[in-house]
């Protein structure tokens, strides 16, 4: 909770050769305790509350109309993690598509930590219908608080803070994830969540072991981002003194994920390599393009070109506009993050920043899966957007001015109409 503490405006601190802010406080002046602190920061509890209530509302909202939906499959699979089992209920299937079938047995093709937020409503069945939207809403609450320290140790301060903070938690698929209450997005929450949290102790303390530890649950979430660790990594070891102490320090948590995920995957296929995804039950439209590979260089012409322009039909009913059921370009739904673009790469900081937007999207763009059905945006590409918004940041210390505002308040625009299409659709 210290990410939510005022930290005196550290962003406009000048950087050092490393891209670091330099430590505000004095090493011998004892902290105040976050609580302490949060209750002098009213911007803060303004800013918790605020999102709070906006999330809340809208899932609310969006829930009511849903038909009854049963029990969700990570509530399925969570009370039977409980008692030992691997699979799910087969009563309680509510789809198909990425279940693998062994043994007469049922599994959901999925890594592991979405499925931990459900443990603790197991023991409340008369929880387990709205679980879904239980755990969507508080993972995407968590998330937007942390979107305001995040502009805090990034941005330049001042009223850039609140148009950055808006940006990240209302301004991105952040927020349509959250109030869908899907369990197919828990995975991109929870990963956005875990990167808000790992580019806040990037501008404070820097610990390596914090850094490989939240690096390592964020790929338990989206395997995928194991691959930041790399331009982090390089730079940890880049300043470090002792580099085998801090190498040790970094790399034995994302051992740890990397072994969990491996044990994950022996004991509900028989193999530590095999994710479910490659024999998983999927439509007929994805199950050619599957064959062509999960990953393959051919699908990287047809993902760019919904990234880069997926956009909208038209209906002659509210709301008008209907996105893709493919996807839509991010230059529709996010555009902001063209102030990204404005971050050079003279500092050590943007490097590594710039580095894990690149790693992180190579995998996306090579993923046979598109920009993921019936979802409104790209919401594969929230793999790498947390380090867009801090990108974004940066380069608003050198510009904000009216075309950042623009384009911040139509991210805002885009992903209100997607809020209005998701309760009218």
């Amino acid at each position: 909770m210290r990410a939510l503490e005022s930290d005196r405006d550290r962003a406009t601190e000048p950087l050092d050769k490393t891209g670091a802010t330099r430590e505000l406080d004095s090493a011998s002046t004892p902290p105040a305790s976050w609580a302490a602190r949060l209750r002098r920061d009213r911007g803060a509890i303004a800013w918790m509350l605020l999102v709070a209530f906006v999330y809340c509302a809208a899932t609310f909202v969006r829930s009511q109309g849903v038909g009854h939906w049963g029990t969700d499959h990570m509530m399925s699979l969570a009370s039977n993690l409980l008692v030992g089992r691997s699979d799910l209920t087969f009563p309680q299937l509510t789809t198909s598509n990425d279940i693998v079938t062994l043994d007469g047995r049922y599994y959901q093709a999925m890594s592991l930590l979405p499925t931990v937020p459900y443990l603790p409503l197991v023991p409340f069945p008369v929880l387990w219908p709205c679980s879904r939207w239980i755990v969507s809403a508080v993972l995407g609450i968590v998330a937007g608080w942390l979107a305001l320290p995040l502009a805090r140790r990034y941005g330049p301060g001042g009223e850039a803070t609140w148009w950055l903070a808006s940006f990240g938690a209302f301004g991105t698929l952040l927020f349509t994830l959250s109030i869908e209450g899907d369990f197919y997005y828990l995975a991109h929450l929870e990963a956005v969540l875990l990167s808000f949290l790992a580019l806040i102790e990037w501008r404070d303390r820097r610990r390596p072991w914090v850094m490989g530890l939240l690096i390592g649950l964020a790929a338990l979430a989206r395997p995928t981002l194991i691959l930041v660790a790399v331009p982090f990594g390089l730079a940890l070891l880049a300043d470090a003194k002792d580099r085998v102490k801090v190498a040790l320090a970094f790399a034995l948590p994302l051992l740890g994920a990397v072994a969990v995920t491996g044990w994950w995957d022996w004991v509900r296929f028989g193999s530590p390599t095999e994710t479910g995804y490659g024999i998983a039950s999927i439509t007929p439209g994805l199950e050619k393009l599957r064959e062509q590979g999960l990953f393959s260089i051919v699908h990287v012409p047809t993902n760019l070109a919904l990234f880069l322009g997926g956009g909208y039909a038209v209906q002659d009913k509210l709301p008008w506009l209907v996105p893709s059921k493919e996807g839509q370009s991010i230059l529709l739904t996010m555009p902001a993050v063209l102030i990204a673009f404005g971050a050079t790469l003279r500092e050590r900081l943007n490097q590594v920043l710039w580095g894990a937007v690149v790693l992180a999207a190579i995998p996306v763009f090579l993923y046979y899966g598109g920009g993921g059905a019936n979802t409104y945006g790209y919401r594969y590409a929230m793999d790498f957007v947390p380090f867009l918004i801090a990108l974004v940041a940066i380069a608003l210390r050198d510009r904000f001015g009216a075309l950042e505002r623009v384009l911040i308040a139509l991210s805002l625009f885009f992903v209100c109409y997607g809020y209005v299409w998701q309760i009218t659709k």
